[in-house]
């Protein structure tokens, strides 16, 4: 994605997305918890398909979002946050490349 079809650039597409993953985290392991427990949680579901869509249109595809989003699927696992870990790989992935002076797919970071 670039700059001029949304008008967000990569940085700050990743302070959003690490603020959301941070807050989706949040919820998961603070609020969640406290009113249905296990994975058969409709509204942790509808947070995690939520959160995976809206980080895959910021970011675009990433192998890190698999293993966070089917790990969300295990009891217990959200005691984790996968989601932030999963943006911070995301970054600093990204980051290297735009260190090395290659452009990702996604371009480098600005």
């Amino acid at each position: 994605m670039t700059e001029s079809t949304t008008g967000i650039s990569q940085l700050n597409r990743f302070r959003i997305a690490m603020v959301l993953a941070i807050l989706a985290d949040a919820l998961q392991i603070i609020v969640f918890p406290l009113f249905v427990a296990g994975a058969e949680s409709p509204p942790d579901d509808a947070l995690d398909i939520g959160v995976g869509v809206v980080l895959f249109s910021l970011l675009g595809w990433h192998w890190e979002f698999m293993p966070s989003f089917a790990a969300k699927l295990v009891p217990g696992v959200d005691l984790i946050p996968l989601w932030t870990l999963a943006v911070a790989n995301v970054y600093r992935k990204a980051k290297r490349i735009a260190a090395n002076g290659e452009e990702g797919r996604d371009g480098p970071l600005q």
